[in-house]
């Protein structure tokens, strides 16, 4: 009969019905470079901050952002929102309500030093809504709705939403490549920065 110890190792998940670990243990070099690497990405928070920012900013206009395939997508942001800085007496504020992204306070807050660094998101693409939520610190997409199904068949229906889940995927690396285009060209630093900031800063 199992101890309570193993079933507690069995049900998170890290050995098997025979006791034995599910994945064989990493050596130290694969640790430290595991380590390593989730080091690197945080590092790289800033940027994704920046990206969710800029972003925000750019859907406020609710002109479409860039066009996918020849459709528009339109972004709004319609939820949560989590800000945060580097450094400063405040460091992290909260913000909830379906437009509280765009309250004066927040915008304030960005002039200040704070970016998004988490947001719930509503995409549109062409007549496709998808609803996500996007964290800055890895960029990647905490959970998302996708649009309503229309095949009935299950296996229509897994094959349907991998479709989705792939567009959607298709979509968000295409709003980050067109932020990386315009933050890595020649008028970001002449343009669009005093432009985020006459916005940010707005009465």
């Amino acid at each position: 009969m199992a101890s309570k110890k193993e079933e507690r190792a069995f049900a998170r998940g890290e050995v098997g019905v025979d006791g034995a670990a599910v994945e064989e243990e990493k050596d130290e070099s694969q640790k430290e470079l595991a380590k390593a690497q989730e080091a690197l990405l945080r590092g790289r928070t800033w940027l994704g901050r920046e990206c969710l920012t800029w972003l925000l900013w750019k859907s406020e206009s609710t002109d479409a952002v860039l066009n996918v395939d020849d459709l528009p997508v339109n972004v709004v942001f319609n939820g949560k929102a989590t800000l945060r800085a580097a450094a400063g007496d405040v460091t992290e504020i909260q913000v909830k309500g379906v437009t509280a992204p765009y309250a004066k306070l927040v915008k304030h807050a960005m002039a200040k030093g704070l970016l998004v660094h988490t947001a719930k998101i509503q995409l549109t693409w062409g007549e496709q809504v998808y609803d996500f939520t996007i964290d800055a610190e890895f960029f990647d997409i905490r959970s998302a709705k996708l649009p309503a199904l229309l095949q009935e068949e299950e296996d229509d229906k897994l094959s349907e939403r991998l479709e989705l889940a792939t567009r959607a995927s298709k979509v968000a690396d295409a709003l980050v490549a067109a932020f990386v285009k315009e933050r890595s060209g020649k008028s970001w630093s002449s343009k669009t920065v005093p432009a985020l900031r006459k916005w940010m800063e707005e009465p």
